[in-house]
């Protein structure tokens, strides 16, 4: 499969994470987001949680920071507090956060989650970053949960496994709310990287995926 840097001449240097739920970002883009850092420590990372309350949001603040240990410039984490589950129910409000996160940064690449996502906090605030960052580019990641809505994603980033390894040491010691959940075990998280790996022609085996819409190359 033909690859395309994207640290080669025009190197990413302004990064948007955007989740709904403490763990979203992490399992959807950590990989990503933990080589993209490992080849040029300079980016300038918001992170974007919707929905964080008590042990949650401290959760969402000591992982961004754990993923996120490596930046030298110091990262922009915003928490808001947005009822899980409920967010179509709110939708004025989660609407206002992206409007006062808007003004205030101007990425190069924005990461969210993927319009096809069953779960309806997903599916409001992939909506949500179309209509707020209009002109970039997006990349819609993928959570694996029972709904069994994993698509056709057209984007791969291949992974070491020293990365992937790492990806999901911080996951398993940074949510110990989640840890009884049946879906949230190392298996899952290496066994999705695996496939998408495979699908990708990774040259390490692993990779994470993602859905893009639009993309413009420059000649």
């Amino acid at each position: 499969m033909h690859s395309l840097a994207v640290d080669g001449a025009e190197r990413v240097e302004s990064v948007l994470a955007i989740g709904c739920h403490s763990d979203d970002i992490e399992i959807g883009c950590g990989g990503t987001l933990l080589a993209l850092l490992a080849r040029n420590p300079e980016i300038e990372i918001t992170w974007l949680v919707l929905s964080g309350a008590g042990e949650r949001a401290d959760e969402a603040r000591s992982s961004a920071a754990a993923f996120l240990a490596g930046a030298k410039r110091e990262p922009t984490v915003v928490l808001e507090s947005f009822r899980d589950s409920f967010f179509p129910y709110s939708g004025g409000d989660v609407k206002e956060a992206f409007e006062r996160l808007k003004p205030t940064v101007s990425p190069q690449l924005v990461f969210t989650h993927a319009g096809t996502d069953l779960h309806q906090d997903h599916r409001l605030v992939s909506e949500l970053t179309w209509n707020t960052f209009r002109n970039h580019l997006i990349l819609e990641f993928e959570i694996p949960k029972y709904d069994g809505d994993l698509g056709s994603p057209n984007v791969f980033v291949p992974l070491d496994e020293s990365v992937v390894n790492r990806k999901i040491e911080l996951l398993l010691e940074g949510f110990a709310t989640q840890r009884s959940r049946h879906w949230f075990t190392d298996d899952i998280f290496r066994g999705l990287m695996r496939i998408r790996g495979m699908e990708a022609n990774s040259p390490t085996g692993f990779a994470e995926a993602f859905r893009c819409r639009k993309l413009q190359l420059a000649p």
